[in-house]
């Protein structure tokens, strides 16, 4: 295994394909677009590959920077959403020279020079090229279904990659952030490579437009396989954004919608008395990224190898890279909360993982899970949430990852609700935790505010798909990592707190970017607030952990 690389040179930018540059419009080809067209109108299954490869270049190995990098965090968007819940209160991990993610952690991310933070640009860009193509290859007045079809599939795809964007680039949408710059937009066919940053407004514009017209064009489309887009996972995107902009009565319609059409319903507690997550068929996810074997022939460059905690090789098994909850969380998980197990605690157990063991090794047996000796050690409060692919032990790091599942969608529906009608909020989020995760859960009587509680119950039951930064952008939250309440278990370089207007927070425009296009300066990045160190931030709350 590689140790990691923490800085991305610019000499080394020239080994990256054209594909992940934002502006470079390929070049060459036998066929014109009009000619293109003609033919995916004449012949609508030829335009099948690049729908395929639109929605795989998430699960991707090297999706960025190519094989020969060695770069073991360019993953797709599993590491992408790794790196922004590391970047949060309550992803915790290790201060070593194994931790590929370790910028994530110490927020020097924000440099933009680092390949981190490129790859969490360049990926959603190159998706949103794939995206541009496929509608400049469907005729303006096609009224093929098929194609249709696969213009809907087009447009929720660069919502998704713009909305998972703009919201790290600038501070949430508001009054006071409409007319900030946030990113640029690429349009089907654009020629000019002078492209500044598009405002805060412009671009939740082209994403609730681009939404909008993948539900029309979606409508009763249930696609074969949840590596898609379907009708209702165009309604969950919808209920995200909506949530983000404080349309809340929509975003709560958006979210029932989802859950209806979908048809699914969460895990039960049972479910969840073993490790899990690396499904797709399972009856709760609405969409995923399909990771077989076959699409992680490296071990390293994929998502068991650095989060799960069960791969027979692997960062986290092998050299104990483990990802662990925030003891500040962790601590206000009460223990009736089946989701309580998804950590081992500070001796090393979880009811998870009581009746598992490692399988046998050059025919000893290795023992149960729990004994300190296995392995290389758990470390406390180590997740047990995602389960392995092919059983404990297996060395092949596959799994499916989830995009969006009913829970998140439940989630949605009673904030939104209980932002305009309290009660009925309380009801949907007591109905949901006392149901499915906590039979003695009942809502807080007094200390904490509604919309604070349902942070905290996001915060738990999404712990490890990606959220973490979304809600702590869209909520204006400070990130605690510790306080005086409880000892945290973030190593001393990752101690720090930020405010929640704190410049640094904003992701900055890379290098590559500003040296490719003439409509951005280094003037014009993101260059607020300084890189935090140990103690920062002492004193700071977030109304859920204090």
């Amino acid at each position: 295994m590689k140790k990691r690389n923490i800085f991305f040179l610019a000499l080394g930018l020239v080994l990256l394909g054209s594909c992940t540059d934002l502006n470079t419009i390929p070049e060459g080809g036998t066929l014109t677009e009009e000619q293109k067209r003609e033919v995916v109108e004449a012949i609508p299954g030829r335009l099948a590959a690049d729908i395929n490869g639109m929605f795989a270049v998430l699960s991707k190995q090297y999706c960025v920077f190519g094989a020969a990098s060695g770069r073991d965090d360019d993953h797709g968007y599993p590491a992408a959403a790794m790196s922004w819940d590391l970047n949060g209160p309550d992803m915790v991990g290790t201060d070593d020279n194994y931790n590929w993610f370790s910028v994530a952690s110490d927020y020097a991310d924000r440099t933009y020079t680092y390949a981190n933070p490129y790859m969490r640009w360049a990926m959603f860009y190159k998706q949103i090229k794939m995206a541009n193509d496929v509608m400049a290859s469907i005729p303006e007045d096609t009224d093929n279904p098929t194609l249709l079809t696969y213009r809907g599939l087009a447009h929720a795809v660069r919502a998704f990659d713009y909305f998972s964007l703009v919201q790290y680039y600038q501070f949430t949408y508001g009054p006071e952030t409409l007319d900030k710059p946030a990113v640029p937009i690429v349009e089907p066919g654009m020629t000019d490579v002078t492209n500044p940053r598009a405002t805060v407004r412009q671009v939740y514009e082209l994403i609730m437009n681009d939404i909008d017209t993948a539900i029309v064009l979606l409508k009763d489309y249930v696609p074969t396989s949840k590596s898609y887009i379907s009708e209702a996972v165009a309604y969950g995107l919808r209920a995200r954004v909506n949530l983000v902009m404080k349309n809340y009565a929509q975003a709560a319609l958006d979210a029932r919608k989802a859950i209806d059409l979908f048809g699914g319903t969460p895990y039960t507690r049972e479910e969840l008395m073993t490790p899990g997550f690396i499904d797709a068929t399972d009856h709760n996810w609405m969409w995923a990224l399909i990771i077989t074997p076959d699409v992680v022939p490296d071990a390293y460059p994929a998502w068991p190898a650095v989060l799960a905690s069960f791969s027979g090789d692997s960062y986290t098994c092998g050299v104990g890279c483990y990802k662990m909850i925030n003891t500040l969380l962790y601590s206000i998980i009460p223990a009736t909360d089946v989701r309580k197990g998804w950590w081992v605690d500070a001796e090393l157990k979880s009811p998870l993982i009581d009746s598992l063991s490692w399988p046998e090794y050059k025919g000893e047996p290795l023992g149960p899970l729990n004994i300190p000796d296995v392995k290389m050690p758990y470390l406390p409060y180590t997740n047990v949430k995602f389960g392995q692919f092919g059983g404990i032990g297996n060395t092949v790091n596959a799994g499916d990852w989830c995009m969006m599942r009913v829970e998140e969608m439940l989630l949605i529906e009673a904030e939104a609700t209980g932002m305009t009608d309290e009660a009925a909020g309380k009801n949907l989020l007591t109905n949901f935790v006392k149901t499915y995760r906590d039979p003695a859960y009942t809502f807080p009587a007094s200390g904490i505010k509604f919309q604070d509680e349902c942070w905290k119950q996001r915060r738990i039951e999404l712990w490890g798909e990606g959220f973490s930064m979304m809600d702590i952008m869209r909520l204006k939250k400070n990130i605690v990592r510790f306080n005086s309440r409880v000892e945290t278990n973030h190593p001393e370089a990752f101690r720090f707190n930020l405010a929640a207007d704190d410049g640094w927070l904003l992701m900055r425009i890379p290098q590559r970017e500003i040296n490719s296009n003439p409509g951005i300066g280094d003037e014009d990045n993101n260059n607020d607030g300084a890189l935090p160190v140990s103690g920062d931030g002492a004193g700071l709350r977030d109304g859920v952990t204090d």
